[in-house]
This record gives structure tokens, sequence and C-alpha cells, in this order.
């Protein structure tokens, strides 16, 4: 097993699941510095720091950047292969986290230390993010902190089977809350039904969307109700009903006018009939797009032209990443995801990185920062 493959079967190793990313951050604090890279880590919590490192100098600024969190392990007896045993078949190395995203973290800061290594003086910051699966906690900190600020590219390593991905959807969770009254339900007339009014809203929410045009480069919005909860006994009328919603603004509708449609719906439902809904915002993700002839997507699709011997295929996800909140920054700059495993693979039992992919990957980050610099 040769440094890198080691390098990433450590982090694979080491539980991060939805926090405690401590024990990452300082494994790549480790890495870095043995290389002559100091780096610094910016507590969010116990047990949960971001970290930051850069080379170079100049005002012109890439930035390579991934999460250190991953989802829950699921039911370990469905693995083939131990959930944190990082274990290597027939060139997948299987693991949590393998593909979402360590091996792509682990391959950016590799390649920033090859890019220390041969005296690169091109300005490259490493952004190392906490609770990215949840919330996006620690790129919110680190864009208040003003990290994103300065910048004028942004790589984010989230597996996209060797793609660039020029842009993605945003991501909007949303709650309504149907409040009531209660009563025995052999007299429902003296109470209020929470789960009707709910109904009505999720009716409602099903054609709320239908006049929204299609985005050019996204394609359509996507819009369901996930989560339902309701009442606790079968003969009481419930007094408090809740729904959970995720919605996939697009450029041509954006969070803003999601947030404002929602809106709507509760305020029309709200002067008819008893019972009140209300709505509650839970997070809310900004879309991402960049020119498919910009100097980073040109960077990219040369450097892999270089690495991997053909042009880069581009696309478009509907997922979304930390880029949607440093994409909040006031200072425009482009971003591209980009990164080894598979999307597909992510979240799953059993899920796996192809090891040349990841290795590939490695040189592939070190020369679009060469390519990026010297345009």
């Amino acid at each position: 097993m040769n440094d890198n493959v080691a390098f990433l079967t450590k982090l694979v190793q080491t539980d991060s699941a939805n926090d405690h990313e401590e024990e990452i951050a300082h494994l790549l604090q480790e890495k870095l510095a043995s290389a002559g890279i100091t780096s610094k880590l910016i507590p969010y919590a116990p047990g949960r720091s971001n970290l930051v490192a850069e080379i170079g100098s100049g005002d012109d600024i890439l930035v390579f950047e991934g999460h250190q969190d991953t989802v829950s392990l699921g039911n370990p007896k469905e693995w083939t292969y131990p959930a944190l045993g990082a274990e290597i078949h027939a060139g997948e190395l299987y693991g949590r986290g393998s593909a979402d995203m360590k091996s792509g973290l682990a391959a950016m800061v590799l390649a920033l230390i090859r890019l220390k290594k041969t005296g690169f003086t091109g300005h490259v910051r490493l952004l190392a993010t906490v609770g990215e699966e949840y919330g996006a906690m620690g790129a919110d900190q680190l864009l208040a902190a003003g990290y994103a600020d300065d910048i004028s590219g942004l790589i984010v390593g989230e597996p996209t089977s060797l793609k660039v991905l020029f842009g993605h959807a945003g991501s909007l969770n949303y709650k309504i809350i149907s409040h009531g009254k209660s009563a025995h339900s052999s007299e429902p007339q003296r109470g209020v039904n929470a789960v009707e009014k709910l109904v009505d809203f999720i009716v409602a929410e099903r054609h709320a969307f239908d006049d929204v045009p299609v985005d050019p480069v996204i394609g359509p919005l996507a819009h369901s109700v996930t989560v339902l909860q309701a009442g606790d006994q079968v003969n009481t009328i419930p007094d408090l009903a809740v729904a959970a919603g995720n919605i996939r603004p697009t450029p041509s509708f954006r969070n803003d006018a999601v947030i404002q449609r929602l809106q709507d719906i509760v305020t029309k439902l709200n002067a008819r009939g008893d019972g009140t809904l209300e709505f509650s915002l839970t997070h809310s993700f900004l879309p991402v797009i960049s020119k498919k002839d910009g100097r980073l997507v040109t960077a990219a699709n040369k450097a892999i032209t270089t690495v991997l011997g053909r042009p880069a295929e581009l696309a478009i996800i509907h997922a979304a990443t930390d880029a949607s909140v440093y994409t909040k920054s006031k200072h425009a700059f482009e971003t591209i995801i980009y990164g080894p495993g598979s999307m597909s693979i992510a979240h799953q039992i059993d899920e796996h990185v192809n090891v040349q992919d990841y290795q590939q990957a490695i040189g592939t980050y070190e020369q679009i920062a060469r390519d990026y610099f010297a345009n």
C-alpha cells in the first residue's frame, strides 16, 4: 500500500459520522505539517473543527474545499466489508465516506503538498469543513469569517465520477406546522383536526410549482413533501401535525421565490376555516452556476485532458454542496465540483471508491491549479 492510499485508509477508518470531525482535522493537519504547510483549526463546537491551510501568495486565490463529516454508517451487518475497515477489493476501497468525500478531501491535501514541494507560487487555500451533511454549519462559519470574500475560484471535491460539474440546484428544507384543538374522536366537532389543514397544504403543494419555468441549464425545479408526523392516539383528534418538505431551487426560480410561494399557500389556507398553519424554514442553500467557457472550467478541462488523456465531461447535478453557502459571499467567483467516486454510491451500504480514480484525482487537482494560474 503506497502512502497516498494509506492516508485515505486512515481517514476512512476514522469515524466522523455527522459530527466529531476533530480527529479528521488533526490527521489533515499532521499530514500538511509533514510537508511544511502550516494550518489552523477553527473550532465550531467541542470535538468539531474546520481546518484552513494556504500556500503561495497573491490576490488571485484558488480554493480546494471538502467536508470532513459523513452520514451515519447504517446497519453494520448489511455491509459486505466493515463500514470503517477501508478494505480494498478488486481495486475498490470500501467504507463510509470513501466516496463522500474523504477520497476527494485526501486528494486535495496531497495535491496541495505536491504543489508546495515543487515551489509552486500560486495562492491556493484549503478549506475542510464540519457538518456539510446536515446544515453546512462549517461552511457558514468560514463564510462569516471571510474565507470566501477574496477568492477567484472554488473547487469542491464531492464525488462526481470524475466529471466536471459547473452547476447544481439549490436545496431548501422547510416544515409546515398545523395547529388545531384536541378532542375525543367520538365528538370531533368539539375539536379542530390538525391533520385536515395539513392535508390541504399537501394537496396544494402538489401543483404549486407547475408554472415555474424550466431552467435552461439546471432543468426543472423538483419538490416533494417527505415527512409527516401527526397524532399519538387513535381515539383523539390531534391538535398538532407537522409536514416537512424539500425543494430544489434553480437560477430561474430561486430560494426567495420558493419561500414566497410556500408562504402564499399558508396564508391562503389560513383564511379558510378553523386551525392555523405555520411555515418554518429549516435550511436554504442556493443554486450554483458557472460559465462553461470560464477560466476555471477551461483550466479543469485542460488538466483532465493532460492527466487522463481525454477531455472532461461537463455536467450538472440536483444535489447541493458547500458551494451553496460560499456563493452567498458578495464577492463573485467561479465554482466547479470535481472528485473521485460516484454520487450514486454515496450514503449507501457498501460505499466505495476506485483506488485508481482517487490517485488520478491527486494529479488532476495539482494540474488544475497549475493550469489555472498559467492563464
